[in-house]
C-alpha cells in the first residue's frame, strides 16, 4: 500500500476467510435445539459475471472437484454427494443473471455439505473469480415446513438468517431472522448492518 493510500484512508481487499464457513456445523446443531430447524442437506455458492469459455472451465473443475466421491465410494444416490444423474453439483441461473452451484449432501453430514462449499469457494478464489463472488448459504426447515437459510456474504465474512414466508409473495420472517441471529451469536460470525441481510428469493439451497 502506498503513501497516497496511507493518507486517503484506502486499503487493499482483505482476502475473505472461507474457514469461517465451518462454524456451520455447530450453528446447525444450535439451530436444531433452540428453534427446531433441522439442515435440508442442501447448500449453494452463488457468483455473477463468469460466461462463454470460462464459465465452461469453472463448471469442469467444480464437477471434476466434486466428483472425487465418486471415485472414493461415497454415496452417489439420492441425498449423497451427488445430484441426479451423478453430477456432483447442479448449476442455475436467475433471473437478475447470477449463477448459483447447489450441492447436495444427506442432511444429517452438514459437515460434507460445508467442506463442498468451502471447496467451491476456493476454487473459484484462487481461479481468480473471488471478485465474482457473492455468498453462499445452507438451508433449513422445521416440522411446519418453514424455510430458512444462513447465507455467508463472502466480501464481508458474516453470515446473516433469511426466513422467507410461505406463499407466493417475497415477504420474509423478520421476527424469526432475529431469533436466529440470537441464536447464533456464539456459533458464527453474524453481519451487524441490518441492511445487508440481502433477500436471496427462490434462491437454489432453500
Amino acid at each position: 500500500m502506498g503513501l497516497l493510500d496511507t493518507i486517503l484512508g484506502r486499503s487493499k481487499p482483505v482476502r475473505p476467510d472461507l474457514d469461517r464457513l465451518f462454524g456451520l456445523p455447530a450453528a446447525a446443531i444450535t439451530l436444531r435445539a433452540g428453534a427446531g430447524f433441522a439442515p435440508t442437506g442442501l447448500g449453494s455458492v452463488c457468483f455473477a459475471g463468469v460466461e462463454g469459455g470460462a464459465f465452461s472451465r469453472v463448471r469442469a473443475e467444480v464437477r471434476d472437484l466434486l466428483d472425487t466421491d465418486t471415485d472414493t465410494g461415497a454415496d452417489t444416490g439420492p441425498g449423497g454427494g451427488t445430484g441426479p444423474g451423478g453430477a456432483p453439483v447442479e448449476f442455475h441461473e436467475d433471473q437478475y443473471g447470477y449463477t448459483w452451484l447447489l450441492a447436495r449432501r444427506d442432511p444429517d453430514d452438514t459437515a460434507s455439505l460445508v467442506n463442498d462449499l468451502h471447496a467451491v469457494n476456493t476454487l473459484l478464489q484462487d481461479a481468480g473469480f473471488g471478485p465474482h463472488l457473492l455468498c453462499s448459504l445452507m438451508g433449513f426447515r422445521d416440522e411446519q415446513g418453514r424455510s430458512l437459510a444462513l447465507v455467508y456474504l463472502y466480501k464481508r465474512g458474516t453470515f446473516y438468517p433469511f426466513a422467507p414466508l410461505p406463499g407466493a409473495a417475497e415477504r420474509r420472517d423478520n421476527a424469526l431472522e432475529l431469533q436466529v441471529r440470537a441464536l447464533l451469536s456464539d456459533d458464527v460470525r453474524i453481519e451487524p448492518d441490518l441492511g445487508r441481510w440481502f433477500p436471496v428469493w427462490g434462491a437454489p439451497g432453500l
